[in-house]
């Protein structure tokens, strides 16, 4: 494409908000229409971005080079097929989508009818769109899809300062699952040590404190020097006569947490024995 691709947005909502707005600040693309659930937060997503045109509907979508569906997971494969029957693409369009667990072949309705498609996801919380303007740069992005979409997004994502990894297709699920086990699953985690300190007597309020410290070391070990080698506690010194202690102490109060700690013990041994 020699002129400036020209960008619409279905579903434009926090994520589709701020790259918008990124993309407008720097110049890199057209922003040209805004299609959400109503006219309201059509408007409310135009004003935000800085630029861009509220479309009543599909049909009074205009073509694109480019279209991001930034809708609900659920709701992507809908939008694509609606899209898809708007009569917008061609074998020139891009249609892609910024889904952490859905791979690009969601797309499929857009691929049927000629476009690359792909998938970019930002690995950011877009809780607060101001914020992430700020300090975009440098998030990392998984990436996939067809290589003619993905020749096209590439540069648009460096502009914004995006750090890009390529993914397996077909592994899309585990590559979002490897984000829920170190994010979500790590605050069950750490509150299955708050909830055994409370058993011993301690409040959570200080459990908390108590706890901060060694969390913080802990985490800034495993991104430094790998899990590896920041592994401390009873089965990294070979202590399996406190390693059952704990198990049959914690299992005896509580079978759920026994039962965890039995797993996450068999699972550190394994990694004792990668180190």
């Amino acid at each position: 494409m020699n002129h400036a691709a020209t960008l619409s947005i279905i579903g434009c909502g926090k994520v589709g908000q701020t790259l918008g707005r990124l993309w407008r600040d720097n110049g890199v693309v057209e922003i040209q229409d805004i299609l959400n659930r109503s006219t309201a937060s059509g408007m409310d997503a135009v004003t935000f971005i800085g630029k861009g045109r509220v479309a009543n509907s599909y049909a009074d979508l205009h073509p694109a080079d480019i279209f991001l569906i930034a809708a609900p997971d659920d709701q992507i494969a809908i939008c694509c097929e609606a899209l898809a029957n708007a009569n917008c693409l061609s074998t020139d369009s891009i249609v892609f989508h910024c889904s952490g667990a859905l791979p690009s072949s969601i797309l499929q309705a857009a691929s049927a009818h000629g476009a690359a498609i792909a998938s970019i996801h930002p690995i950011r919380s877009f809780a607060v769109p101001e914020k992430i303007i700020n300090d975009f740069a440098g998030t990392y992005c998984g990436i996939e899809g067809d290589q003619r979409a993905l020749d096209i997004l590439t540069p648009l994502f460096t502009a914004i300062g995006a750090q890009l990894v390529t993914i397996k297709s077909e592994q899309k699920i585990l590559y979002h699952a490897a984000a829920v086990f170190a994010s979500n699953y790590l605050v069950t985690l750490l509150d299955t040590a708050v909830q055994t300190y409370g058993q011993a007597g301690i409040p959570q309020d200080v459990a908390l404190k108590m706890m901060a410290s060694l969390v913080r070391e802990t985490t800034e070990n495993v991104l430094k020097i790998g899990p590896e080698k920041a592994l401390t506690g009873p089965i990294a010194r070979g202590d399996v006569e406190t390693v059952l202690n704990q198990y049959r102490a914690v299992k005896k109060w509580n079978r759920r947490y026994g039962e965890l700690y039995k797993k996450l013990g068999k699972l550190t041994s394994y990694l004792i024995r990668r180190s």
